[in-house]
């Protein structure tokens, strides 16, 4: 990725930290990241140091069986089953135990997610997602261009880029709007008029800078705020 395109994805990290909940969650596979690092071993093993690296494995592998063995001699001596069988038998063990304790961990951060999430916290991350394609499409429109095809280049490259960090800006700024209005959503509802006026004088500034960038801008996180206040109203009245 160019120096340019780095930092202006918005990570699932950070999405996460933005609006307090595990967004985008996704459940772990223990196998996935084993393959991943037996491919690596494999292709490593294939080079020039690929001696080293069978060695490294071996010796991790006769390391793992005497300890093991060790410790079932000493906490198990009863235990007639060869120590390579029951280390096999109990990695694949702790391997399934591991997973399901993983499945009901997501199950249960995906309860939180739909129990919290907000009409406008959905619209919002779709337009995450969206942000990220498109810088997704320029990095691959990237290495087209690094393999030898000149002729895919990005125009206005520079304030298609500057246009993607002011996007980025809105995005953060109206996922932070989102997280306060939802985090103090019971106050709210219960100040209601409280924050009546401050909608009334975002609505007057909003048409009074309507053809600015500022005014652009003011108008995002006012359809927020008052979509989080038709919610508050629908609140109200089902109490």
């Amino acid at each position: 990725m160019r120096d340019d395109l780095q930092g202006l994805e918005i990570s699932q990290k950070e999405l996460q930290k933005l609006t307090n909940l595990p967004v985008n969650d996704e459940l772990i596979i223990l196998i996935h990241p084993v393959k991943r690092v037996l491919s690596q071993v494999i292709e490593q093993a294939k080079g020039p140091e690929g001696a080293t690296v069978v060695f490294i494995g071996v010796a991790i592998l006769v390391f793992s069986h005497v300890t093991f063995d060790i410790i079932i001699k000493l906490f198990a001596h009863w235990v007639t089953i060869p120590s390579w069988l029951l280390l096999i038998t109990f990695s694949l063990s702790a391997g399934f135990v591991t997973q399901i304790l993983f499945y009901f961990l997501w199950k249960q951060r995906s309860r939180t997610v739909r129990k919290n999430i907000t009409p406008s916290l959905k619209i919002l991350l779709n337009d995450v997602d969206r942000y990220n394609a498109i810088i997704k499409a320029i990095d691959i429109n990237d290495q087209i261009e690094a393999a030898g095809n000149p002729g895919v280049i990005l125009k206005e490259r520079k304030k298609v880029i500057e246009a993607l960090k002011l996007t980025r800006n809105d995005l953060i700024r109206a996922l932070k709007t989102e997280k306060i209005l939802r985090e103090n959503k019971k106050f709210i509802v219960s100040k209601s008029e409280l924050f009546a006026d401050n909608l009334t004088t975002l609505t007057a500034m909003q048409v009074s800078e309507q053809a600015s960038e500022h005014g652009r801008l003011l108008n995002e996180a006012l359809q927020i705020a008052l979509n989080v206040q038709q919610e508050m109203k629908s609140l109200q009245s089902q109490s």
